[in-house]
């Protein structure tokens, strides 16, 4: 169970910058939505980017964002909400009379979309993704915290490309039902191989597993926070890294429901 002196080692405090940048971007949009569109703040599109902008602060900038590294479920949960629900969401809230008029202010024409760099950014993605999750490269990331915070960024800004086209607001960028489907369906293929790393590597050699272990070390808190009396037995161990990647699948594939459903209430 936590303990009180955890909630007092000044590890989980806010991360005021992240946040006030969030709500900057919050406000802009507000001022936007009753400038350029009919929409009120109760409108569908306005609530998921409203809500889904919170999420994000709550998730990587409130002192619940430190409870993703007590364990590797928990630390998958805050990932693939980080990349695969907050993107979609986001992009689904922004209306496209935005990116009409963010043309004529640019006086940017529209240029023709290639076919193949959506697969480009989902490859790049799930590539790096997975590398981020291997040990000889977390090692060093950990020990850069400037590094890692910009893999993460990089990450995060390529989930957006990974997302948009699927859900984009802009007709001429968006992928038909039948090529959605092909690309939902490659993006799971795609984003396996990080699932079953977790996965498969939990079994191999129980307890005594090198990777299990450098993982250990590197995702969850240091020892001097004892991470190990933080939360109850089942964490941290073998089965705690495979329900992380079945957590991690069952979130993808969600995350693809949820968009089905939410483009099709849109589109009334």
């Amino acid at each position: 169970m936590m303990t009180i002196e955890f909630l007092l080692t000044g590890q989980m405090t806010w991360k005021w910058p992240i946040i006030v940048i969030v709500f900057i971007v919050i406000a802009m949009y507000v001022r936007s939505i009753r400038i350029y569109t009919e929409l009120s703040l109760r409108s569908l599109q306005p609530i998921l980017f409203i809500s889904s902008a919170v999420t994000l602060s709550i998730v990587v900038a409130s002192p619940l964002a430190v409870l993703s590294h007590l364990s590797f479920s928990l630390h998958m949960i805050q990932m693939s909400i980080l990349y695969f629900i907050i993107p979609p969401i986001l992009l689904l809230g922004i209306p496209e009379t935005f990116f009409v008029k963010l043309i004529e202010i640019s006086r940017i024409k529209r240029l023709p979309t290639p076919q193949h760099p959506p697969i480009v950014v989902l490859s790049l993605f799930a590539i790096l993704f997975l590398l981020y999750h291997l040990p000889f490269l977390l090692s060093v990331l950990v020990s850069i915290p400037v590094l890692q915070n910009t893999y993460l960024t990089l990450l995060f800004i390529l989930s957006f490309g990974m997302w948009w086209p699927m859900v984009s607001s802009d007709p001429s960028t968006r992928l038909s039902k039948d090529e959605m489907k092909r690309y939902a369906m490659l993006s799971g293929y795609l984003l396996l191989p990080a699932c079953l790393l977790f996965i498969l590597t939990a079994f191999m050699d129980g307890g005594n597993n090198p990777l299990l272990t450098q993982l250990s070390v590197h995702l969850c808190l240091p020892p001097s926070l004892g991470s190990s009396d933080l939360l109850p037995s089942p964490f941290n161990t073998k089965y705690d890294q495979a329900l992380s990647g079945f957590l991690m699948l069952g979130l993808h594939k969600a995350s693809l429901l949820m968009i089905v459903k939410l483009e099709g209430v849109k589109n009334r």
